[in-house]
């Protein structure tokens, strides 16, 4: 029995030739959906974890108390919340927004939290010798610009992990019909390989601007002060 060659890997010409069939579709329908599937998620995950990670790292007593929940929940993948997103949300851009948030929260509260817990004690007691006595003032202009770096890289590990959550999410029905990972899946189950490609390499050059955007706007802007070996 022969084997169809373009089910198993389409030519350049046929990804191309869907490019141009279906650009439109990609680029109105598709893809507002999962970048708004991806803002919720990252927008939730950002609010909810950076102040949880702030105070387990500043405060122990927070950390006794928030420690345990983190650590029992962190393990559970992302997609095992899809039968309660959809439950809870319905077939909406909240359920899959939700699955993002789910991939996301962990990753910033992590690294927020060792950021918070790494910063250096001469630090903090300088700032006092200066007048900077209250908390929220150490946390405004000591510990937050000092804990900065670790948390920008706890948000772009975060990123990352969300946008294949949005995939996941979309191509298990946590979503309206639509959206890149929905898409893909559709067109496997119509053995449109070339779609399929299609979608994986816009997936992909995706996540690529998205990953450098944030590099440059914080690494190479908010962070320039910060010295590294490749500079």
């Amino acid at each position: 029995m022969a084997i169809d060659k373009t089910l198993i890997l389409p030519s350049f010409i046929q990804v191309m030739e869907g490019l141009q069939d279906h650009w439109q579709d990609i680029l109105y329908v598709d893809l507002p959906v999962s970048l708004l599937h991806f803002i919720i998620g990252m927008i939730g995950g950002l609010v909810v974890a950076m102040p949880v990670g702030m105070s387990m790292g500043w405060s122990r007593m927070a950390n006794r108390v928030f420690d345990p929940i983190v650590e029992l929940i962190r393990p559970i993948p992302p997609l095992a919340w899809i039968p309660f997103a959809i439950i809870w949300f319905g077939l909406n851009p909240q359920a899959a927004g939700f699955i993002v948030f789910v991939g996301a929260v962990f990753p910033i509260l992590i690294n927020t939290y060792v950021g918070f817990r790494n910063v250096p004690r001469v630090y903090v007691e300088s700032a006092m010798v200066l007048g900077c006595t209250r908390s929220r003032d150490l946390i405004r202009y000591v510990a937050f610009p000092s804990a900065l770096p670790t948390i920008a890289a706890g948000i772009r590990i975060a990123m990352g992990i969300a946008w294949m959550c949005i995939v996941a999410a979309e191509m298990f029905g946590a979503s309206t019909r639509s959206g890149l990972g929905y898409r893909l899946w559709d067109c496997y189950s119509l053995h449109m390989m070339d779609m399929v490609l299609l979608y994986m390499i816009v997936l992909g050059l995706l996540g690529l601007f998205i990953d450098r955007t944030f590099r440059y706007v914080v690494q190479e802007k908010m962070l320039k002060w910060q010295a590294g070996l490749t500079q």
